[in-house]
């Protein structure tokens, strides 16, 4: 499959995340469910599946906040997969008394047997990758067992000498945890074998993988640790100001996210070589990319490091189009879908327009009293991705149980009936955005699900509860693979 015309022609998509799929373990991974999920897709006529960064997350278990742009999240390898390689015995693991211990203490024997089989075959793969990825992975293997060490401390509250990355201090502890750094190493190694297996798959039954690449990273994370020079930080590491977005329809105070922000004069005397190796990993994981926040490479808001809240900043302007113009250069393929939301300017828009990048259009904004209103259906075009909503939003059953009277009359209106009709949400709104004129519809499986508000994936401006959801195979009832199969089939995106 060839990824050049993605996103010029119909598709449709569902948005889940493989931590939402059902399983035995603690989170959903990439093992069984993840292959049945395509098969799901594939019998319901959708050729895209949506998900969030795949990233090593912290302890807020957000995929926007990770350790590495390159890593995968080890929570997400299959355990079954380990156990079909003969690297691990579940009777071994004795059974600790939580699903995270399980995990970790499983990954632990697969690697000792994996060692001790001594494999000529699969030791010479783990060796290839380890060289392939050594760019990035030697840093976050060192940094993910330095940060084990310290009880996972930031590396900000390490020893100084660890912290500021001092040459005889780094290679003490490179031999110190030697045994953790391989440990590491192997399961990358196997995150990304498991991916391409699965990607492969998919690719057999027609159906692209959708990617998500947040606009800024964790500063708690490899990348700020090992190349501190692509971010403004002081002398101490220390960051004076950190990265939000203003008060928009998410949030009264704005969102103060907490990155460190770039040093862009830096990153493009370099040429934008962070970015172009952090589009290397992902384009080995995906087909298609969403840029989270796209509206920061035009000019991005500045928090003093201070401010409780995201209310005082400002804007400050960022070479996205020199980014963008030497990411053109260097892939010949590079499908992106700019995320378009918020406070968009003119600048924006016309950056988005220079590259040709679809845009969102999210149904739940659409139903404000104003016609004009770029979210409506009759304002759609054709180059865009259009959503009922996103994993920042409410499902849409809870958004229409909750909005404002003013909102609910005109979605009524819109759709011409009266206003005491009781609508058929969310299917409603699925079925107007597969006939939207935008090339690509992406559904959320809560909406496919018709789920309420406690099946939200994310609160923006909260760290609690968030990124748990998950689904069962018994809520897909028989015939919704069919239904959903035909709508596809009558708006052409088939």
């Amino acid at each position: 499959m060839t990824d050049a015309h993605i996103l010029n022609k119909r598709r449709a998509g569902l948005l889940l995340h493989p931590t939402s799929l059902p399983g035995p373990y603690a989170n959903g991974d990439i093992g069984s469910s993840a292959y049945r999920f395509v098969d799901f897709l594939v019998s319901s006529g959708c050729t895209v599946w949506q998900m969030l960064p795949l990233g090593s997350t912290h302890s807020d278990a957000s995929p926007y906040q990770c350790l590495s742009v390159h890593a995968g999240n080890p929570k997400l390898i299959s355990l079954d997969w380990l156990v079909e390689q003969g690297w691990l015995d579940f009777a071994k693991v004795h059974e600790p008394q939580d699903f995270s211990s399980y995990r970790i203490k499983s990954l632990h024997i697969a690697y000792q047997t994996f060692v001790e089989k001594n494999d000529a075959h699969w030791h010479k793969k783990l060796h290839e990758f380890i060289t392939e990825h050594k760019h990035w992975l030697n840093d976050y293997a060192l940094f993910v067992a330095i940060k084990e060490a310290h009880h996972g401390a930031s590396w900000n509250d390490w020893p100084d000498a660890l912290a500021n990355r001092e040459t005889k201090a780094l290679n003490k502890v490179g031999k110190q945890y030697a045994d953790q750094i391989a440990q590491i190493q192997f399961e990358q190694f196997v995150f990304f074998t498991q991916w391409h297996e699965l990607k492969n798959y998919a690719h057999e039954q027609g159906v692209y993988l959708f990617g998500d690449i947040p606009m800024f990273v964790a500063y708690d994370s490899a990348d700020v640790w090992a190349c501190r020079e692509n971010f403004l930080l002081d002398e101490n590491g220390e960051a004076n100001y950190v990265a939000g977005v203003p008060p928009d329809a998410f949030s009264d105070e704005g969102q103060r996210w907490g990155n460190p922000l770039y040093d862009w004069q830096y990153m493009q005397s370099k040429k934008f070589n962070w970015w172009i190796q952090r589009f290397v990993t992902q384009l080995e994981l995906f087909d298609l990319m969403r840029i989270d926040h796209f509206r920061g490479f035009e000019a991005f808001w500045q928090i003093a490091a201070d401010e409780e809240t995201a209310i005082n900043g400002k804007w400050v302007k960022s070479p996205g189009r020199q980014l963008l113009k030497a990411l053109y250069r260097k892939f010949k393929s590079l499908p992106l879908v700019a995320e378009d939301l918020g406070l968009i300017t003119e600048e924006v828009i016309n950056l988005r327009q220079e590259f040709d990048l679809p845009g969102m259009k999210i149904l739940q904004f659409a139903f404000d009293g104003d016609n004009n209103n770029i979210y409506l259906p009759h304002n759609h075009e054709q180059l865009s991705v259009v959503y009922t909503g996103t994993h920042d939003n409410d499902t849409s059953l809870g958004w229409y149980l909750n909005i404002e009277p003013h909102v609910k009359r005109y979605l009524h209106e819109y759709l011409g009936v009266q206003e005491s009709k009781k609508l058929d949400m969310p299917w409603i709104l699925n079925r107007m955005a597969l006939a939207s004129v935008a090339n690509l519809a992406i559904l959320p499986m809560q909406d496919i699900l018709s789920l309420g508000s406690d099946s939200r994936m994310n609160i923006p401006g909260t760290t609690e509860n968030n990124w748990q959801w998950r689904f069962n195979w018994e809520q897909i009832w028989a015939g919704l693979p069919a239904d959903l199969r035909k709508l596809n089939e009558i708006y052409g995106r088939i």
